[in-house]
């Protein structure tokens, strides 16, 4: 036990290593600099995922600990709060299983806790880290607009002749007040899953895995009640002021759950087909404009379902919880 425990602490503090100079690396503005700190999850999730509740506490600790020494402690805050602590609840709920005969099931299974509440939760957390942001840089119409006159003024530098209609400029920074708290959500919720997939695939390279490998395209849905969420949250973005802004932040990260979804589903579905490899392609191609999008969006609303994965129950599995 003296061992195991202490296998769990280097593991941890490695990961926190980890996740520090990775995110160091990506404040050199590098144009990979926003995987960089995406990565930065990766220490975690795999600390979590292969070692438990402890290494994962442990890495963030060391992480907030090292990045304030090295960098500061608002550096150390930003990075345990949009990144770390994610991590590692997400790691935590990951790892969570109890017998399945518990729902139903067979009494000799383990029933995981289901992708879809991994992905809901993911989702909310993120929400939350992304208004938090919001709140501490001050971000609003005054700042879109001081942001939108610096990248017209850079325009107008090179271009002396470029003159932008007052009108359309203004409606652009209305635009641009909404449009980027929907952007940063929706791609922080792909990148921490991406994160997640990896940290997944590494744990289980390495034998240490507690959750069984899963079917992703089988698997990965939104949860039913995501659907009522993500249609409220459009409803407050017409509603003005900061209920807008914490509104597109919601449909930002609970649209690309569902978007995740909907290329998931289109995996499934497109098993064993002829046509599966054009289309595919087709989508990711076709991602990059809105009606494509749209409709990849459409369909993962339409399959909203929790898949729980079984697997045989170990000796050791005696408690609900099998991450400690």
């Amino acid at each position: 036990m003296k061992q195991l425990n202490q296998t769990v602490l280097i593991a941890g503090i490695l990961a926190g290593i980890a996740a520090v100079f990775l995110t160091l690396g990506a404040s050199q503005r590098s144009s990979f600099s926003f995987l960089l700190y995406a990565a930065s999850a990766m220490p975690v999730f795999i600390a979590g995922l292969g070692w438990g509740n402890r290494a994962a506490i442990t890495a963030v600790v060391t992480a907030v600990i090292l990045g304030s020494i090295i960098a500061n402690p608002p550096f150390a805050g930003a990075l345990a709060i949009f990144t770390l602590i994610p991590a590692a609840w997400i790691s935590h709920l990951a790892n969570l299983a109890r017998p399945a005969s518990e729902i139903g099931g067979p009494e000799d299974l383990l029933a995981w806790y289901p992708l879809s509440g991994i992905i809901l939760h993911l989702c909310v957390i993120i929400s939350i880290a992304v208004i938090i942001l919001g709140y501490i840089i001050g971000y609003g119409p005054e700042l879109v607009s001081q942001m939108v006159d610096l990248m017209m003024s850079s325009v107008t530098a090179q271009e002396p002749s470029f003159s932008p209609d007052q009108l359309a400029l203004a409606q652009t920074k209305a635009l641009m007040v909404l449009m980027l708290p929907i952007v940063q959500g929706g791609i922080w919720v792909i990148l921490l899953f991406a994160a997640y997939y990896f940290g997944s695939r590494l744990a289980g390279s390495f034998g240490k895995a507690l959750r069984p490998r899963e079917d992703i395209p089988a698997a990965l849905r939104m949860h039913r009640n995501a659907v009522f969420v993500f249609l409220a949250s459009i409803v407050a973005t017409f509603l003005g002021g900061a209920i807008a802004m914490c509104g597109a932040v919601v449909a930002g990260t609970f649209g690309a759950g569902f978007l995740m979804s909907g290329f998931a589903s289109l995996h499934y579905r497109s098993r064993g087909k002829e046509w599966r490899l054009p289309v595919l392609l087709l989508a990711y191609l076709s991602a990059v404009f809105m009606f494509p999008l749209l409709i990849i969006l459409v369909l993962g609303m339409s399959d909203v379902r929790s898949t729980i994965s079984l697997t045989p129950m170990r000796k050791t599995d005696t408690t609900n919880e099998t991450n400690t």
